[in-house]
């Protein structure tokens, strides 16, 4: 029996390489050797002789899928450049349209007399490699734009806080000098100022939304419940356009969430779909269940499997540019850049910031057979029933009282046109500019000081901090809580150390009176 020749055994070694093997003759490249493992990369065997050109008949294109450039193929550089070559950037699409990336070495075989008679190629197929690659640059990318919108939430945040407390000393004012104005014409100027006011704390609570410092107490709430308390305002902000609504049964579409927030979001989707359609168009606003077996595709957020409560809002509008489309959740980015209605670019961020912060996500449907936009809200069902609904309260006389308050506030602006304010209801005020003198004042005048009205964020000394020290004063203290953020967490936290009462700014003077003569009854008794 014949023993295999040395030939046939590195042919042997070379077809059960883990490497894919290819041989070509030089100078133009006819087919002369290639293993098993290159035909399982390249997904064919010897394709033949070619006298030009590789990149189409094998399928070999660049990492982004297009055609590789035939002057940089492994064959072609090897046989110019003389030398071993690397090419770390190839991807081979397989005649079945699977794809594999490789790493390759080209070297060429230069025979006694210095010329180049076969250029030989390795094959490595490095897919894993450049799919974990591909993966820490995704990972890279969402850490940075997660950091630059930490950022930039930080900012808008302490903007907002600041805006807000010049909105509140603006909107205090102007509501105690209506409740004491007989002329019609200054009366209907003042409700224009406090109109314009209710508008910009709308921008301030956007902000404080998109920066992530508006998370509240979680609450049972039926969605349609919401969307139909709304329908009244929505219909009046959309004059012009037919809004419908299609909402689920009382009982079901309950989510755990924040009532504010959720209005926020629906008043903002609401608002875009109005603009799109203009007058004549036609918004639908629909809720309902679904169990979601695997989250959309095109969904954004924090959305996991199970039970969720859906929220569509269509139009028929002109719909979504395709060159829009991957920016609208971007902070600052807007189509409306002129006109008195140009926006502000914060409303779909903020939108899709109070949709993750309730463990959702959102999804835009642009496949309407041309015929508009559908944003779908995706919110996980709470199998808690409902809490009742608050019906909005008629308005109400400022409601007057006696006894001696202690106004705690860093800003002069808020503190000066809180204390206009009390004193305009019968009450004696004390000024304190911050927590360490307040402290100071208690101390020496707390015999006399009926109760507290203390501001959240102060620097130096916080409301907590203050509330704090008071308490060790007099544990029996009376403090109202007021704070441009609403009830988040931080907030939540003062309430359960005792604070009898809590305040979001803006708010009328007949919001202020009602929350002061509350906390002064509980004293009492």
């Amino acid at each position: 029996m014949a023993l295999p020749s040395d030939h046939d055994i590195i042919l042997a070694l070379g077809e059960d390489l883990p490497i894919g093997i290819w041989v070509a003759r030089a100078p133009n490249g006819e087919e002369v050797y290639a293993n098993k493992t290159f035909a399982t990369i390249m997904g064919t065997g010897l394709l033949g002789v070619h006298v030009h050109g590789y990149a189409e008949p094998y399928g070999i294109l660049t990492r982004d899928k297009k055609a590789y450039p035939e002057a940089r193929l492994p064959f072609v550089r090897a046989l110019q450049e003389g030398k071993v070559v690397v090419n770390d950037d190839i991807t081979i699409r397989r005649p079945d349209g699977t794809c594999v990336d490789v790493r390759t070495f080209g070297r060429p075989v230069i025979n006694s007399e210095g010329v180049i008679t076969h250029v030989i190629v390795a094959f490595f197929d490095i897919t894993r490699e450049v799919e974990a690659e591909r993966a820490r640059a995704e990972s890279d990318q969402r850490l940075h734009l997660s950091q630059r919108m930490e950022a930039i939430g930080t900012l808008a945040g302490g903007i907002a806080h600041d805006f807000n407390n010049l909105i509140f000393g603006i909107k205090l004012i102007a509501s105690e000098l209506a409740s004491s104005e007989s002329d019609p014409k200054r009366k209907e100027a003042l409700e224009l100022i406090d109109d314009i006011t209710e508008r910009s704390a709308a921008l301030t609570r956007s902000l404080l939304g998109f920066a992530r410092r508006g998370k509240h107490r979680a609450q049972t709430l039926c969605l349609s419940d919401i969307v139909s308390s709304m329908s009244e305002l929505l219909r009046r902000t959309s004059t012009g356009v037919e809004l419908e609504l299609d909402l689920t049964a009382e009982d079901r579409g309950v989510v755990s969430g924040d009532q504010s927030q959720l209005e926020q979001v629906i008043m903002n989707l609401v608002g875009n779909a109005r603009d799109a359609v203009g007058e004549g168009g036609r918004v639908m606003i629909r809720t309902r269940d679904q169990l979601l077996a695997t989250v959309p595709q095109g969904a954004i957020g924090t959305a996991s499997t199970g039970p969720h409560v859906v929220l569509e809002i269509s139009d028929n509008g002109a719909g979504i540019a395709p060159e829009h489309r991957d920016r609208i959740f971007e902070p600052y980015f807007t189509t409306k850049t002129k006109g008195p209605d140009r926006g502000t670019g914060l409303g779909l961020a903020t939108v899709l910031g109070i949709v993750e912060l309730h463990g959702g996500s959102i999804e835009v449907d642009t496949s309407l057979d041309g015929r508009g936009t559908m944003m779908r809200v995706f919110l996980p069902s709470s199998r808690k029933p409902a809490e009742p609904h608050p019906s909005p309260s008629p308005s109400q006389i400022a409601e007057g009282g006696t006894g001696t308050l202690l106004v705690i506030d860093d800003d002069a602006i808020v503190r000066r046109a809180v204390t206009r304010a009390l004193e305009s209801l019968g009450y004696t005020t004390i000024q304190a500019t911050g927590g360490a003198e307040a402290i100071e004042i208690y101390r020496a005048r707390g015999g006399e000081i009926d109760a507290v009205v203390l501001d959240m964020v102060m620097p130096v000394m916080s409301g907590k901090a203050t509330y704090l020290a008071l308490r060790d004063l007099d544990p029996s203290v009376s403090v109202l809580l007021v704070s441009g953020y609403a009830v988040n967490e931080e907030v939540q936290q003062i309430l359960d150390l005792g604070v009898n009462a809590f305040l979001p700014k803006p708010h009328s003077i007949e919001q202020l009176a009602t929350a002061v003569a509350s906390v002064l009854r509980a004293a009492a008794r």
